[in-house]
């Protein structure tokens, strides 16, 4: 019998003295992120090692993506990255096997693309006018899906000030967004309760809110289901905003799905994925003890070399085909895919439906990898027609 490699020896990029890869991780965890991958690659695999304090290793093939995505009995959600931030801390997002399943099911339906088609029209009504002028695409997108996911949750009856109070800690780096604020909770929920009350009252509610209020455990899921919808959306939506200012071709409503998608493999707001290993598992002849963080990386998958032609190119002509099995995960995939897909899409589209042609103003933004992978603002664009000041 072959003698299994210990994870202690799988390829790793180069860890810092006392820290590990702890301090790259929390300030630039994308090189980090890449030089693991190149390395794995020259040595001829497709995992590698990382110091975070535990065991923890990130695979980038389609095999493992597949594996991890699928196997739910073994790699489990309970005690992962989202476990540290309270805002998504529960709920479905937290929800193992056996018990996934069946929950899933039950949210399901509220999310489907029919159920959402009847929130479009307010939806598309919530969009704020697009600046005249020079503007920050990261501002407006920021600006335009809180109110349409307002709209789509709430019938825009949620108040402004309050829904921006709840979600602004989320793209502030760590650890704000895992600071507890129970306060802040506490007035989300009872606005929540008073809604949800309202629309019981008035026999009614056909936004998401009164669908999912009835439901057990509901409110929570509303307010994580929110929590994780709002940051992810609008940095989708200003990365597509800056390639459609930079490849104006795409600007059209039969462009924009090809337009996301690129954007969606380049720049996926959920760059990183986790899990626990529930029992010790050998993986391509390497020994992963149980209880391992295990970690895979839709941004490191959709920029593989041996997967993806020119893959740091913006190149939509790519989606006239499907793109390689298990490599494009920007929603993740499996039981466990994102349960706002269909939502973030019809938000997005609606959005860049509305913009005029762009021009870019400067250099191309920098990404920076917090809770979600988003553009450093401001991102400046303007209108293609307008002359630069």
């Amino acid at each position: 019998m072959a003698r299994l490699t210990p994870l202690a020896a799988l390829p790793e990029p180069p860890p810092r003295p006392g820290s590990g890869h702890l301090q790259d991780w929390a300030r630039a965890p994308l090189p980090l992120l890449e030089e693991g991958a190149r390395r794995a690659r020259d040595g001829g695999g497709s995992l590698f090692r990382l110091r975070l304090g535990l065991p923890a290793v990130l695979g980038f093939s389609p095999e493992w993506n597949r594996r991890v995505l699928t196997d739910l009995g073994t790699f489990r959600s309970a005690g992962t990255f989202p476990r540290l931030v309270p805002f998504i801390a529960g709920g479905i997002v937290l929800t193992d096997a056996p018990g996934h399943r069946a929950r899933r099911g039950v949210l399901n339906p509220a999310f489907g693309r029919s159920e959402l088609e009847a929130l479009r029209e307010r939806v598309r009504l919530a969009r704020p006018p697009v600046p005249t002028g020079e503007f920050d695409a990261l501002e407006w997108a920021d600006r335009a899906v809180l109110r349409m996911l307002n709209a789509a949750y709430f019938s825009g009856e949620f108040p402004e000030d309050l829904l921006h109070a709840f979600l602004a800690p989320l793209r502030r780096p760590f650890p704000s967004p895992a600071l507890p604020r129970p306060r802040l909770f506490a007035r989300v929920r009872a606005e929540l309760e008073w809604l949800a009350l309202r629309r019981r009252a008035a026999g009614s509610g056909d936004d998401l809110l009164g669908v999912l209020a009835p439901l057990p455990g509901g409110l929570e899921e509303v307010r994580i289901s929110l929590a994780a919808a709002h940051d992810t959306t609008t940095h989708a939506l200003a990365w597509t905003m800056w390639h459609l200012a930079r490849h104006p071709q795409w600007h059209t409503r039969e462009g924009h799905p090809a337009a996301l998608k690129e954007t969606l493999r380049l720049y996926p707001p959920g760059w990183m994925g986790s899990r626990r290993l529930g029992a010790e598992l050998e993986w391509d002849g390497t020994h992963l003890p149980r209880g391992t963080l295990v970690l895979y990386s839709p941004y490191v998958s959709a920029r593989d070399p041996e997967r993806w032609e020119a893959p740091g190119e913006f190149r939509p002509q790519r989606w006239q085909k499907p793109p390689p099995a298990w490599t494009y995960l920007p929603f993740g995939g499996g039981e466990r895919i994102c349960l706002g897909m269909h939502l973030a899409h019809l938000i997005i589209l609606e959005a860049l439906a509305a913009l005029p042609p762009l021009a870019p103003v400067g250099d191309d933004p920098v990404p920076w990898a917090g809770v979600t992978l988003g553009p450093v603002g401001p991102v400046r664009v303007r209108p293609a027609g307008e002359s630069a000041p």
